[in-house]
């Protein structure tokens, strides 16, 4: 190396990882070999015994960074991945924001490698990733997508939730949070969080954009299957503050799933599985074969809910006629399986195949009951709070008042909704 050899540095290294001020300096020494360190990759790896990732992450970093700047022979590549795991794991946070974008460059290698490999591997150290990278809970980072989508291909979906129950106000990049977005929503629906599906759908769908983009236009399909999923409806019309390019554009790109919410919406089973059977290919294509499936079904529950509304008592026979299932064995599925998922609230005289519906049980007056209350009036309130404070930071903000200005004679106040957009918690 031109100004250090490579064992002089991991000396310094050693020697400078404990007091702030000793850090520091180490890092103009790092920053001075970097390309030296690049230019003698391959003869870094054994090097990497003599730090400790804990310790010494600043330096360890920069190693690890140089060691996967370039193509890795294939003979060093799973010891790499291993190395690299248990760096992130146990690497110290203070001092690898000191070089962020270099970490943040060493975990997507690190997920690239997970992918190809086993993605179930690079799901606990990119958890760990973006926990250390995070200023706070309320800041989504550029590795948040990364941990997401490792999450999805492992079929993790209990641990990508874990992120997803943070509120988020903080973002580095517009495409981080498309993604976030889109990966959460898929987690949420291999987890059956509908509502939650759909809230984080809607902000891919909603959020500003200039041009329409292929996250979006996903994204916008399984918003609608989701829609008729947990609410039986779909309404094409989106609120004011969508960007023009998706109030124009993103119907034209997702007929066959509008013709299935129109469809659905007609509550005729046969004209839904025709509308199915013509689109079926792109459905499948489309990786969404899955949630149509789950569309149909709903219908079937969406009519036995209409007769709980109607009847007191009915047979098996007469709601697998009313509802057109095959016979009475499969309206007794549904049926059940609605019970068990507190849908609908009866019971079944297996006698005479008669079904009762009965009335919704819950009193809402257990101290359970109460605590949800409070924890979403208190959530209610502290959301309140920090939209207050943001409106007066925008309020402030020169480039937007400069914008505002601009574009004042453009609007009126029917533009601007009154009343705030209803979300359940």
């Amino acid at each position: 190396m031109a100004m250090n050899t490579a064992e002089s540095l991991v000396t310094q290294i050693q020697g400078l990882s404990g007091s702030a001020s000793d850090i520091s300096a180490l890092h103009d020494c790092l920053k001075q070999a970097e390309d030296s360190l690049r230019n003698d990759a391959l003869r870094l790896v054994p090097l990497l015994n003599h730090l400790d990732p804990a310790l010494h992450s600043l330096g360890y970093l920069y190693f690890l960074d140089a060691c996967t700047s370039g193509a890795v022979p294939e003979d060093l590549v799973e010891e790499l991945v291993l190395i690299t795991a248990r760096f992130i794991t146990s690497c110290a946070a203070e001092q690898i924001c000191l070089a962020p974008t270099k970490f943040i460059v060493v975990c997507k290698k690190f997920k690239e490698q997970a992918v190809l490999r086993a993605p179930i591997r690079g799901v606990a150290p990119l958890l760990a990733a973006v926990r250390k990278l995070q200023s706070s809970p309320e800041h989504l980072t550029t590795l948040h997508p990364d941990f997401l989508q490792l999450c999805l291909l492992a079929k993790c979906y209990k641990v990508g939730l874990t992120i997803l129950k943070d509120d988020i106000f903080e973002v580095d990049q517009p495409r981080d949070l498309f993604l976030y977005c889109y990966y959460g929503g898929m987690i949420c629906i291999g987890q059956k969080h509908f509502q939650k599906a759909l809230e984080l759908l809607h902000n891919v769908v909603t959020a500003p954009m200039s041009t329409i983009n292929a996250i979006a236009v996903e994204a916008y399909k399984k918003y609608v299957l989701v829609s008729l999923i947990q609410h039986g409806q779909f309404s094409t019309s989106l609120p004011k503050y969508t960007s023009s390019a998706a109030q124009r554009n993103l119907k034209n790109f997702c007929m066959p799933y509008v013709e299935l919410a129109t469809s659905y919406g007609s509550g005729k089973i046969a004209e839904l599985e025709a509308c199915v059977q013509t689109n079926r290919e792109k459905f499948e294509s489309d990786k969404n074969l899955g949630l149509v499936k789950q569309v149909v079904s709903s219908m079937y529950k969406r009519n036995i809910q209409r007769l709980t509304q109607t009847y007191l008592t009915l047979s098996l026979q007469d709601i697998a006629n009313t509802v057109q299932l095959n016979g009475p064995k499969e309206a007794e599925m549904h049926v059940l399986q609605m019970i068990q998922d507190g849908e609908i609230y009866a019971t079944i005289n297996q006698k005479d195949g008669m079904v009762r519906f009965l009335e919704d049980p819950e009193q809402y007056k257990t101290c359970e009951i109460i605590e949800r209350i409070d924890f979403s009036i208190q959530r209610i309130m502290a959301l309140s709070k920090k939209l207050t404070t943001m409106d007066e930071l925008v309020s402030c903000d020169p480039s937007y008042l400069a914008k505002a200005g601009r574009e004042r004679q453009r609007f009126d106040f029917d533009d601007f909704d009154t009343v705030p957009q209803k979300f359940n918690l």
